[in-house]
């Protein structure tokens, strides 16, 4: 196409301007150079590869691991005009050979291809025959061996450099912190391209973390206040993601579950409806997620620690990639450390993957347990300075208050050495406080110094002591016997009275109901006057109807920020229709009529 970056930004897409660093990547790519993008989810990495597809001529290869994210963004590009298609395990052979035949003949602008298809001779023998435009190398933190997305297959993209050194390249990711991010250069020889690196923060996402009492009932006050949003929930164990999400169906929650063990069929087709159906909230494992481009995912909800920093930003990305208000909330407890270690000790992986995962759920856990603005120690573990607090996070929002724990410290660690350095925080919690149980008594535990010294602290804020000293190091996971407790170097200086140790006071009642509902936000669109939400509802169903019709995610028709916008300025016109954002020239001879129709419907219906 023979038209300025900023033209075919409009008319193609809609979009008045660009945003960040994207005018540049476009124009250093569209020139014919190398680039590593590192931009948040929501920042608009996609536009960057797709403009310059545009721009140049023949096909851009775009390099993808996952089927949903490739139908998604095809069939996104095809509202807007754009030839796209995709070759993936999910098409029939002549649905295949159709796409093959299209991109031979020139008849495609974009073609998505997972890395494991590329890498066969047989497609790298087509690419010999056609033009290449670009090659987009998305999720490029899957080439990274001791990242959380590794895909062996990726290693083999190094040949796109060797074969065709002329056309340029681009990898695009998300997440990766700083030695990933060394690691993806290095993997596919990009060390050389110019990198463009966004800033990772997410100002939209409000980050709440909450100690873990009865997880299940507080996951439920937290989304009470958001019947009818969408949003994902993650659990640890498929047994956990079928058992909550059957107890948030029989409180009136429209829940899917989500994981490996259940059968293909039935796992797609819940991935539909959430993705077809507003409101609908996913229980999932981590196997969810990675590809989904939903934009009005208001909340990600953890009720088990995830497994990094990494994971956990890539997951709550998923939250508010419209760039609406979402939340990230979590709650969290000792157990979920535990459990966690032990599966990293109990793999097959080698000693040196395992000291990796460990300094990985140590960061987690040292995010969990900080007192300072969540968004800056987040941004922190990816090299980022964030230098204010942020003023949204729950820390922000109600500061901790520290409290001189040295004494109920040393209890602690006096406990877990006197009873011998193999119990679990419940049963220690127990002797502390007292406890005349059989337990108690079978071990002799009850005939100890420590038996009852605790007594002047309940059984919560005993909880949040030992959670916090081995967030600390003070003590350390037996990861090889049964999760008990034990003393590990650190912990000496404190019981020797030369460290003293401030801990994080744990919430009053009232406090915890905060943390559990965060901001009572409700399903009514932000920013748009009372008067105009019964024609953004009106539109809404417009799009549900026509997003039905051709069997496609209704967002891909149109972005609620582009129906709010409409129905604030009620346009009349279809030149006035072109002025809103996110109308290109392809979705305004498309759906114009409709929309127009649309509201002149609805004024009629409400100025009787």
């Amino acid at each position: 196409m023979n038209s300025s970056p900023e033209a075919l930004l409009r008319r193609v897409f809609g979009h008045p301007a660009f945003r960040g660093e994207q005018a540049a990547i476009v124009e250093h790519v569209a020139a014919g150079h190398d680039a590593l993008v590192l931009m948040p989810t929501g920042g608009g990495k996609s536009l960057c590869y797709q403009l310059p597809a545009l721009l140049r001529e023949g096909t851009a290869i775009v390099v993808s691991p996952l089927i949903a994210l490739m139908q998604d963004q095809v069939e996104a590009l095809r509202q807007s005009g754009v030839r796209a298609a995709f070759l993936n395990s999910s098409l029939d052979a002549a649905t295949a050979q159709d796409v093959e035949r299209a991109w031979q003949s020139g008849e495609l602008d974009l073609l998505y291809v997972a890395p494991e298809r590329l890498l066969t001779p047989r497609f790298l023998s087509m690419l010999d025959r056609v033009p290449i435009a670009l090659f987009a190398i998305d999720e490029a933190h899957c080439v990274s061996q001791w990242g959380h997305d590794f895909r062996p297959e990726y290693r083999g993209l190094t040949v796109l450099h060797e074969r065709w050194p002329d056309v340029p390249r681009m990898a695009l990711t998300a997440t990766a912190d700083p030695p990933t991010q060394r690691e993806i250069a290095e993997r596919l020889e990009l060390v050389e391209a110019r990198r463009f690196a966004s800033s990772f923060d997410r100002p939209n996402i409000r980050y709440t973390v909450t100690q873990k009492d009865n997880a299940r009932q507080q996951l439920l006050t937290f989304l009470q206040p958001r019947a009818g949003q969408a949003g994902i929930v993650y659990c640890l164990s498929r047994r956990k993601v079928d058992e909550t999400a059957a107890f948030l169906v029989s409180h009136g929650i429209d829940a899917v579950p989500y994981h490996a063990g259940m059968e293909a069929a039935a796992r797609a087709a819940n991935q539909r409806r959430f993705l077809r159906k507003d409101g609908v909230v996913v229980v999932a494992t981590i196997a969810f997620g990675m590809g989904i481009d939903k934009p009005d995912v208001r909340f990600v909800a953890h009720v088990d620690l995830p497994k990094s920093i990494e994971g956990y930003y890539q997951e709550t990305g998923r939250a508010g990639r419209d760039g609406e208000p979402a939340d990230a909330w979590m709650c969290h407890g000792l157990g979920d450390v535990v459990l966690l270690r032990q599966m990293i000790d109990q793999s097959e992986s080698g000693d040196e993957r395992k000291r990796l995962e460990h300094r990985k759920l140590d960061a987690l856990v040292g995010y969990c347990e900080s007192m300072r603005c969540r968004r800056q120690v987040l941004l922190a573990n990816f090299g980022e300075d964030y230098a204010d607090s942020c003023g949204h996070c729950d820390n922000c929002l109600q500061p901790p208050e520290p409290w001189e724990a040295t004494e109920a410290v040393r209890k602690a660690l006096s406990c877990v050495y006197r009873t011998g350095q193999r119990f679990g925080a419940a049963h220690l919690i127990d002797v502390l406080r007292g406890s005349d149980g059989e337990r108690i008594r079978q071990f002799g535990h009850d005939q100890l110094a420590v038996h009852g010294i605790g007594a002047d602290l309940d059984a919560r804020t005993w909880r949040s002591v030992f959670r916090q000293i081995v967030a600390m190091g003070l003590l350390e996971v037996d990861t090889e016997g049964y999760g008990g407790l034990r003393l590990s170097a650190d912990s000496r200086p404190v019981l020797k009275g030369e460290r003293s140790v401030h801990l994080r006071k744990p919430p009053d009642k009232r406090e915890r109901v905060r943390n559990a509902t965060g901001s009572r936000r409700t399903a009514i669109p932000i920013d748009l006057d009372p008067a105009d939400v019964s024609l953004f509802e009106a539109l809404r169903a417009l799009r549900a109807r026509l997003a039905q019709e051709q069997n496609v995610p209704a967002y891909v028709i149109f972005h609620d920020s582009t129906l709010r916008e409409i129905a604030a300025r009620r346009p009349s016109s279809t030149a006035d229709l072109a002025g809103i954002g996110g109308i290109g020239a392809g979705k305004l001879a498309r759906y114009g009529e409709s929309v127009l129709e649309a509201i002149h419907l609805h004024h009629a219906n409400t100025s009787h």
